[in-house]
């Protein structure tokens, strides 16, 4: 745990900021898997068992009833997508301006004590270095949630189109 935290110290004050998205994120993570491999699998039975007991499954309104079902289940599969993809947009550009912070204080230093103070450069260089690394896995991780989820709802979709005949 200590390396942990000596890790943020190094990594300035931004990374604390990308820890809160980064935890939000895997929060919204954590509830699409727990959506799309428990509840959306019964929603889909559930609505095909209700689908099956009408007493007329073809004709307008049914195609119309049909139809609405379809686009509220897809509409709960990609729930919180866009939001995903707005932290995965997010947490580059703020390990980005973990990299502004750090190469401020680099020069902050140079301009205090020259090029003599080795130990505090190194400091700023972190600084400058370690959030734009956390930013990055952060969203590459967040892509292929993104791009997995996405692949995810449209499956599931046509799964419950196929359970809703309309002969």
């Amino acid at each position: 745990m200590q390396w942990l935290l000596d890790f943020m110290a190094q990594g300035g004050p931004v990374l604390y900021w990308l820890l809160a998205l980064c935890v939000l994120l895997w929060s919204l993570i954590l509830d699409r898997l727990w959506y799309f491999y428990r509840e959306m699998p019964k929603r889909n039975q559930v609505i095909a068992e209700q689908w099956q007991q009408r007493q007329r499954i073809n004709g307008w309104n049914a195609r119309k009833i049909r139809a609405a079902l379809i686009s509220q289940q897809q509409q709960a599969a990609e729930q919180h997508l866009s939001f995903i993809g707005i932290l995965i947009a997010v947490c580059p550009l703020m390990g980005l301006l973990g990299t502004v912070t750090g190469m401020v204080h680099v020069f902050d230093v140079l301009a205090i004590t020259g090029t003599g103070n080795a130990r505090a450069m190194a400091s700023g260089i972190s600084q400058a270095t370690i959030p734009t690394m956390a930013g990055l896995v952060v969203a590459l991780t967040g892509i292929y949630f993104r791009t997995r989820f996405k692949r995810l709802a449209q499956r599931g979709v046509h799964r419950l189109a196929e359970l809703l005949p309309t002969d």
